[in-house]
């Protein structure tokens, strides 16, 4: 069974740092791509930033240049470092890991980490 737990999250003064863990068991997170979602009160989740198997990193616009997405295959872990952290970056952050293998695609979810950053 593969389970995605996040921790990390917290209070925080804009202009502030978080770093996001994502524990991953059930599966070698060596083949999957990883993923980090938010989503704000009222707002749909949005991708934060992507990791591939390779190392690869995907941001958009909105937290590029902060967000820094990082993976160690032999903790089976995925970190998400935020830097100068803005009001608008509050929500619960989420872990997705996906892959497919032999023509099925898996794509699991963790329980997510609140993360709020006041003024």
């Amino acid at each position: 069974q593969v389970q995605l737990v996040e921790s990390g999250g917290g209070l925080v003064q804009a202009g502030g740092t978080l770093r996001l863990s994502c524990a991953v068991s059930g599966t070698n997170i060596s083949i999957t791509t990883m993923e980090w979602y938010r989503q704000a009160p009222g707002k749909q989740r949005e991708l934060v930033a992507r990791i591939t198997t390779g190392g690869s990193t995907d941001y958009p616009d909105s937290v590029k240049g902060r967000f820094t997405a990082s993976r160690d295959n032999a903790k089976s872990t995925v970190y998400l470092q935020m830097n100068s952290l803005k009001y608008e970056d509050t929500g619960v952050y989420y872990c997705n890991a996906n892959w497919r293998l032999l023509s099925r695609n898996y794509d699991y979810w963790g329980q997510g980490t609140q993360v709020t950053v006041f003024l």
